[in-house]
């Protein structure tokens, strides 16, 4: 293989970095700190953490990050000052709703780099002495197959099991989950995770994940391992050492990284390495391959190596330290290399490399041919990869669907994604997934008869791509949301057998005229049907006000038709006086002598909510529905432009009195206003005329009904009120 500098590796798929001291001065890595680090140990009861002794980390519960499983302890038996703190504890997910229980790590950085490490230790924690057998996934990927049968054969049941990765988190959180395939009850001790630079670990990509096989620090004195805050990064160095065949170097003095550094090697790690006892022999590395069956393409899993070396001690002047590497006998590169002084220096493959003839990799650091002293190695890494190139559900259907998971409390199997893997996706969600590599979309929420209580959520309004909403049958309070009506491709929408109240938005109104919305809203008893405001009460509520307002309303009636009848005398007495006498200068403005052109030209000086006949046949839907009839003429049910529903009095052509009892009417509107005192009215009953009828589309009140506007078009003569949704006052009357 070719040995190619820095800046030039990348081309290659093996590549090997010398970083070598040339009399430059070179400022190591700055360590990060802390901030970032997520600690849980998971099953640890209460609310209080701790702080880790060795690590001076402080470790939390898990609650906030799983809302399932039970809390449990390892058998005393195997509570030992040789088994860490953490794995005292663990979460165990027996009767688990679903078969995928999920840990949500949040507050993280879309497109970072991090290291995610669980640990188990089954401990008999159960006391059944069933080691299980389940997956690991990080997010909607699977990650490995924990087996702790084996585990337990071969190691004994008080070993602990450690699992890391490095990952590019997408999004600003990840999950790490648990899946059930039936041979026993997961479970988890704790769960870590370190922020990394972006630059290090080239291999971890958005489509390829790393997983740890092993990490070496070579040559240390003692079983001591190093992490945390020898390693800002808190990765766990593993001593190794065989003094049988090799030889031990160590150094004080600091080793430094340089500023193109792919991987961060702290200086306690690189302060030691091993050479062999023997200078002909090599420094090896040794690991067996396990086969993934969950990777149906390709089973032998592929493994990237890293190896990192400093040169520890000052050479004599004649001597040679030349390297090369051989994997399964063959040769790295074509030449030797010479790693710098104090200088950290590394060697790894971005390609991964598989072996399909057999299980065992054998890895030899040798001396080439020039060189006269033997070889040595600092440290050593070993990943497996796996892929990572499924893809998760929109991030904004996540966002909603989880907001309305916490909002209602919803316990069913709505654990890690809610559509990928589709062989666990959300019980009661319907998804889309495309052949175009894009995010699968939410397409289908049904949530009938699930206890609903509150509010509708605003959430629902977020989930874009959803035809189908179903919430009947709930105990749903409060109005419906308008944001309802901006889903652009919802069609049905089932609201019925709640407890909803207030109006219909005019948004969905309007999809149903259009047909582009079916609305399903029955068994509402406080929910209105048509597009105003409608403020609403129990029911016991509304027949106490109807027993208090309809014997006021009764009594206000006789006491008006008393003062009409007194008016009517009064005004008789005076008209036979006024009759004697008329001034020339005046004209005579009685409806009795008026004629029909007159008032034409009196009303149709008013601008003011005037109608023609068009814009009436508009409202009314061409007179489609009939609301009643009176001696005036048909009443007919009309919408404004802005959705307000009105009543509209049309004249009838075969009523030869038409005119005057458009006329009466206008009159009686304005009577009844003099006798509740508006102080706008300057007006005597004896001179109305129509001009007068624009007042009463300015005056309002309490105790009468509206008027909106009128139409003088031509033949055509109407009146337009505000509608009373609640019936006439006669059916009020009669259901008493």
């Amino acid at each position: 293989m070719e040995l190619s500098k820095p800046r030039a590796m990348a081309a290659g798929p093996w590549l090997l970095l010398l970083c070598l001291a040339a009399g430059a001065v070179l400022q190591a890595r700055a360590q990060p700190d802390s901030k970032g680090f997520i600690s849980i140990d998971c099953g640890l009861s209460g609310n209080t953490g701790y702080v880790s002794e060795t690590t001076k980390l402080s470790y939390v519960t898990d609650a906030g990050f799983i809302d399932a499983g039970t809390n449990h302890d390892i058998s005393d038996e195997f509570m030992t000052h040789y088994v860490d703190k953490v794995s005292y504890t663990a979460r165990s997910f027996a009767g688990a709703a679903g078969k995928r229980n999920c840990y949500t790590l949040r507050s993280l950085v879309s497109g970072n780099k991090y290291l995610i490490r669980a640990t188990f230790m089954y401990g008999n924690y159960d006391g059944l002495d069933r080691p299980p057998v389940f997956d690991l996934y990080i997010g909607v990927n699977y990650w490995h197959t924990l087996d702790f049968r084996y585990l337990t054969k071969y190691y004994g049941i008080d070993e602990v099991m450690v699992k890391e990765a490095i990952v590019v988190v997408p999004d600003n959180f990840v999950q790490v989950c648990l899946v059930n395939i039936g041979d026993g009850t997961p479970f988890i001790s704790s769960l870590e995770l370190r922020p990394l630079n972006r630059t290090h670990y080239p291999q971890a990509t958005v489509a390829q994940g790393l997983s740890l096989d092993s990490r070496l620090n070579f040559g240390p004195m003692t079983s001591d391992i190093v992490r945390y805050p020898d390693d800002p990064y808190d990765r766990i160095w593993d001593p190794e050492y065989a003094k049988l065949i090799w030889t031990e170097i160590t150094t004080t003095q600091k080793v430094r990284n340089l500023d193109n550094d792919l991987f961060g090697v702290p200086s306690t790690v690189l302060q030691t390495a091993v050479m062999p006892l023997n200078a002909s022999k090599s420094v090896w590395l040794l690991w067996d391959s396990e086969p993934t069956p969950k990777y149906d393409r390709d089973p032998t899993p592929g493994y990237i190596i890293i190896l990192h070396f400093a040169e520890l001690e000052v050479l004599p002047r004649n001597a040679v330290r030349e390297l090369n590497v051989l994997l399964d006998d063959k040769p790295w590169f074509t030449t030797g290399f010479t790693p710098g002084y104090l200088y950290g220096t590394f060697a790894y493959n971005t390609i991964p490399f598989t072996n399909n003839r057999r299980h065992i990799y054998m890895l030899d650091v040798v001396a080439s041919s020039n060189a006269t002293l033997p070889p040595y190695l600092n440290a050593a890494e070993v990943f497996s990869v796996f892929p990572t190139t499924n893809l998760g559900t929109d991030s904004q259907d996540v966002s909603a669907i989880t907001a309305i998971k916490l909002k209602y409390h919803v316990t069913q199997n709505w654990m890690g994604d809610p559509c990928v893997p589709q062989t666990m996706a959300w019980d009661r969600l319907t998804c889309s997934y495309t052949v175009d590599s894009s995010h699968p979309r939410i397409t289908s929420v049904n949530l009938s008869s699930s206890g609903l209580n509150g509010d509708i959520s605003s959430s629902f309004a977020k989930l874009k791509a959803v035809t189908y909403l179903d919430l009947s049958n709930n105990n749903l309070i409060g109005s419906i949301p308008d944001a309802l009506s901006q889903l652009p491709s919802l069609t049905l929408l089932d609201l019925s057998g709640n407890q909803l109240s207030g109006s219909i938005p005019s948004g969905l109104l309007k999809r149903i005229r259009e047909g582009s919305l079916n609305l399903r809203y029955g068994n509402n008893q406080d929910l209105c049907s048509n597009g105003n405001s409608c403020q609403t009460h129990s029911k016991k509520n509304n027949k106490l006000t109807l027993y208090i307002a309809v014997p006021a309303v009764l009594l206000v009636v006789i006491v008006l038709v008393t003062i009409l009848l007194i008016c009517f005398l009064k005004r008789k007495k005076k008209g036979s006086m006024d009759n004697s006498i008329t001034p020339q200068n005046e004209t005579i403005t009685s409806h009795a002598t008026a004629n029909v052109e007159a008032n034409y030209g009196s009303l149709r000086r008013l601008e003011s909510r005037r109608f023609t006949y068009k814009e009436l046949e508009k409202i009314t839907n061409n007179f489609q529905q009939v609301l009643g009839q009176g001696g005036f003429g048909y009443v007919y049910n009309g919408f404004l432009e802005d959705g307000t529903q009105v009543a509209v009095k049309l004249r009838s052509h075969s009523s030869n009195q038409g005119v005057k009892e458009f006329l009466a009417e206008v009159k009686f509107l304005l009577l009844q206003l003099m006798f509740q005192g508006s102080r706008d009215l300057r007006l005597t009953f004896a001179g109305l005329t129509i001009a007068q009828a624009e007042i009463l589309t300015r005056i309002h009140h309490m105790n009468l009904v509206s008027m909106i506007g009128y139409c003088m078009d031509g033949e055509y003569m109407a009146l337009v009120y505000e509608y009373m949704s609640e019936g006439t006052l006669q059916e009020h009357i009669q259901g008493i």
